[in-house]
Parts: structure tokens; C-alpha cells; sequence
């Protein structure tokens, strides 16, 4: 199953976009984050070096690929198929370019890209079942090889100056940006409601007030 999604630049690791989860694995995820966000900085010091990999942490793999100036990784289960997760990877990444490509580079503020959420959670959906038919598919086409692809793991990447205890006295910072970034979609989320409802509940209103009146008139 696929756990986190996050987009950071390339260059300086500054996070642009993240798939949201539903708070019930907050805490279980928290620690993941922060290595995520500590190996987004090793790959913008130019390390490790290779466009793709897949970095072995705890129960879990870290997938990633680079493109385009940008990584996006995922953390799956160990039981997802790694071949899954690079396709999720690469839909995300044709996405991301296409409808963001004029600004990656010019951003400064983290999460600036916060609606393309929508995005990779409705990807994601569709990669949460390993057994449905299109996933089954996408196992099977010969045209994807990820057997070449290096697998690590994560304390190698990341070195000992970057174990999990240093990581802690910088979770009170990650876990403020991700509170921002979580009620700033939260909103983005009612307002989008809100527009879809509001010309449905004014149409009701002013029938039930039409037909009010008419019972009035003709009583």
C-alpha cells in the first residue's frame, strides 16, 4: 500500500506538494516524513547520485524517482510491488510537469503547488489495490523494468550524521509545516464544496419560497 507521497525540488529539497493521509497513520508516518524530507536534502547536495532508487526503512521501502529538476517519492509497504510504485512515480511526475513545469523553479514557499493533493490522491486510489485489473496489467507490461533499479538502505543514504535522534530535534518545525499545509487544504477542500452546493441550495430554497407563496396566494 502506498503510504506517503511527497514532491520536493531537486536542487535545495524545498517541499512542493504532498499526498495528504486521512490523520488515522499521522504518527505512524511522522518519523518517515522527516527522513523523506532529510533525504530530499542529501539528493540536493548531488547524493546519492542515481535518478532512481529504492531505500529499504523499517517496514517500509522509500521509492523515488528525479526528473526534470524534481523528486518524487513514495513510502510503500514491503509487500507492494516495486514496479507498482515506480508507475505511480512516473503518472505523478508527467502530471506535476504538465500543469506545473513555468514555476518549479521560481517558487520559494513551501507547499506552494498544495492543490495538486487532489491529484495524487486520486492516483493513489487507484494504486491502492494490487489486484484489480489495471494493476494487473501494469505488473505485466514487459516495457517497464525496475529490476536494475539500486536498492539501499536508508541509514546508508543518509549517513550517520542524520540517524533518527538528530531527525527528532527538527520534527516541532516539520510537523508546524505540515499542520499549515493540512488546514490550507482542509479549507481549499470546503471551498471547493462550497461551489459545487451553494447553486444547488439556492435553486432549493427558491423553489420551497415559490411554492410557499403560491399556497399563501391561493388559500
Amino acid at each position: 500500500m502506498v503510504k506517503v507521497t511527497m514532491i520536493a525540488r531537486a536542487t535545495d529539497g524545498l517541499p512542493l506538494a504532498e499526498g495528504l493521509d486521512d490523520g488515522r497513520e499521522q504518527r505512524e508516518v511522522e518519523v518517515y516524513k522527516q527522513q523523506a524530507k532529510a533525504l530530499f536534502k542529501r539528493l540536493s547536495q548531488g547524493l546519492p547520485q542515481a535518478s532512481r532508487m529504492s531505500i529499504e526503512t523499517g517496514p517500509f521501502f522509500f521509492h523515488y524517482i528525479v526528473e526534470g529538476g524534481v523528486c518524487y517519492l513514495t513510502l510503500c509497504e514491503r509487500s507492494y510491488p516495486k514496479k507498482l510504485a515506480f508507475q505511480y512515480l512516473e503518472e505523478l511526475q508527467r502530471e506535476f510537469e504538465k500543469v506545473n513545469r513555468s514555476q518549479i523553479e521560481t517558487v520559494a514557499r513551501p507547499y506552494y503547488f498544495i492543490k495538486f493533493d487532489t491529484f495524487i490522491q486520486k492516483t493513489r486510489k487507484q494504486y491502492l489495490d494490487t489486484h484489480t485489473q489495471r494493476n494487473i496489467d501494469r505488473l505485466n507490461d514487459d516495457l517497464i523494468e525496475v529490476q536494475q533499479i539500486m536498492t539501499r538502505n536508508i541509514q546508508d543514504v543518509l549517513g550517520t550524521g542524520e540517524k533518527l535522534d538528530h531527525l527528532t530535534q527538527v520534527s516541532s518545525r516539520l510537523s508546524t509545516e505540515s499542520s499549515a499545509y493540512a488546514k490550507k487544504a482542509k479549507q481549499l477542500s470546503q471551498q471547493a464544496l462550497l461551489r459545487k452546493w451553494a447553486p444547488i441550495a439556492i435553486i432549493v430554497l427558491v423553489v420551497v419560497m415559490v411554492f410557499y407563496a403560491r399556497r399563501l396566494f391561493y388559500s
